[in-house]
């Protein structure tokens, strides 16, 4: 975590509005095997085909070097730093040379301890122009890991930092209510929350438990507003 959060104190200090400066030179890399097959779609329809075939192609590879949890965490690590606004806004414009994209590809790799595959994969991405759409192959991903592994994801958001023990009775919960063999827990943190919990799993999300005060509080207040109706009639 620490050094995920330097990466982003680094790239945020060299991301100026005008230009990306790094006093080095770019390593030769190799290669990532990879066969996009897009169609002819455009626009969202044609980014999210293209997210779901990178996913696919990185995925494959992580399953046939017996790597798949150690992907999984390098995605994890890119969900934060592509997370950043000012790294996608870097990557999205078009003014920036394929070359200084490459150098903050270089500079995430090492101070995230990328795998060598995943650096490839990012390279790949720069030299296709589709680094841009990072946000979206990280969740196309984390679908073909769920489904691979029959996993279920929870994400859970909370005002503080829940503990470990705390988080492992939600997995277990989860597991029981899904029948999944793996549950991977997500954590956000959400002060709008007020206190307490909420644990979203499913298919795309589609099931929450909410824990919160700000349900608890929601709720008392629909009911009052029933109640000054009733009163009314």
């Amino acid at each position: 975590m620490a050094s995920l959060q330097q990466t982003l104190f680094s790239l945020q200090s060299k991301l100026p509005p005008s230009s990306f400066q790094i006093a080095r030179s770019l390593p030769l890399r190799k290669t990532f095997p990879i066969r996009i097959n897009n169609g002819n779609a455009a626009g969202a329809r044609m980014s999210a085909t293209a997210a779901s075939s990178y996913a696919m192609a990185l995925a494959d590879v992580a399953k046939r070097n017996d790597t798949m949890e150690l992907t999984v965490a390098d995605i994890e690590k890119l969900d934060q730093v592509f997370s950043d606004p000012q790294v996608l806004n870097f990557f999205a414009n078009p003014t920036i040379t394929v070359e200084k994209k490459r150098q903050v590809i270089d500079d995430i790799v090492k101070s995230s301890s990328l795998q060598s595959h995943t650096s490839n994969f990012l390279n790949v991405l720069v030299d296709a122009n589709r680094i841009n759409i990072m946000t979206e192959i990280v969740k196309e991903f984390e679908l073909v890991y769920n489904k691979l592994t029959d996993t279920q994801l929870a994400e859970v958001r909370s005002v503080v930092k829940l503990e470990p023990p705390q988080l492992a009775q939600i997995a277990k919960q989860v597991q029981k209510l899904t029948g999944a063999k793996n549950v991977r827990v997500k954590t956000v943190i959400d002060p709008s929350l007020v206190a307490g919990f909420t644990i979203r799993y499913g298919d795309s999300g589609s099931k929450l438990i909410d824990m919160s005060v700000k349900k608890q509080l929601e709720d008392i207040a629909q009911q009052l507003e029933l109640g000054e109706i009733q009163l009314a009639t």
